[in-house]
């Protein structure tokens, strides 16, 4: 809820730019009859957004559109805020179902970092917060789902940059046969869980996901250890997860 009158003004001139980004020129009486918004104000945001170099006018068609110049309002948006927009309410709607807490994690360079956390909705969680945090590729579920998924170029490349990682956790990369061993059995088996011995307190079960064709992201489910072992963890939380996942997709695709 806002806390303050919304400005009519802008408003108005994101009326006036969604109305335009539905057709490809438009009359002034087109855009009064979409937005309702009085032809002489019509004008005056029309010239406003022309000056800003978002709107064109053909006089000679008395017709308006838009400019490539609305593309700089997007440039900013792709990526990770993205990936979080798409994932939020399906990730949400997973906690509120099984209370326990769900993370969705991208690739950055030598790890994965958490973007986003339905911890604050978990009753369960065991953290404050995880957002921001640095997971391994090979000891942590969110990694391991990544790694096993993504192309086999880009795992390459990943296992030769954690030839240098300093993080104790990473020691695993230097066993490529292990490695490549658990990425093989990941994706035959469709999910990830966390290195032996990782945190042994909690247990997080991650899945990859998609945009299109191509792995952009993992999302997991975290539990207490000591209330479920593994198996009954995969058995009652794979399904809702990869599901999950393919909402995120669905939404991705849909955005």
């Amino acid at each position: 809820m806002s806390s303050f009158t919304p400005v009519a003004a802008i408003e108005r001139a994101i009326d006036v730019l969604l109305a335009l980004n539905r057709h490809p020129v438009c009359s002034l009486d087109t855009l009064y009859k979409q937005t309702k918004i009085p032809k002489p104000t019509l004008v005056r945001l029309l010239e406003t957004l022309n000056g800003r170099g978002l709107v064109v006018h053909s006089p000679q068609y008395g017709a308006y559109s838009l400019t490539s110049g609305v593309k700089a309002l997007s440039a900013g948006y792709h990526g990770e805020p993205r990936i979080v927009e798409a994932a939020m309410p399906p990730m949400d709607s997973l906690t509120r179902l099984y209370k326990w807490p769900v993370a969705l994690a991208v690739p950055d360079y030598d790890a994965m970092v958490i973007r986003y956390s339905t911890i604050p909705q978990s009753p369960l969680a065991l953290l404050h917060s995880s957002v921001n945090m640095r997971l391994s590729l090979v000891s942590r579920a969110l990694g391991r789902a990544y790694l096993s998924f993504c192309t086999q170029q880009e795992s390459k490349a990943l296992l030769d940059i954690l030839q240098q990682s300093l993080n104790a956790e990473d020691a695993v990369a230097l066993n490529r046969a292990a490695i490549r061993r658990m990425m093989a059995e990941t994706r035959d088996k469709g999910y990830a869980l966390r290195l032996p011995g990782v945190r042994p307190v909690s247990n997080t079960l991650a899945v990859p996901v998609y945009d299109g064709r191509r792995v952009v992201a993992s999302v997991g489910l975290t539990w207490i250890a000591s209330a479920l072992s593994e198996a009954q963890a995969v058995h009652k939380f794979l399904k809702p997860l990869q599901e999950t996942a393919g909402f995120i997709k669905e939404r991705l695709a849909r955005q």
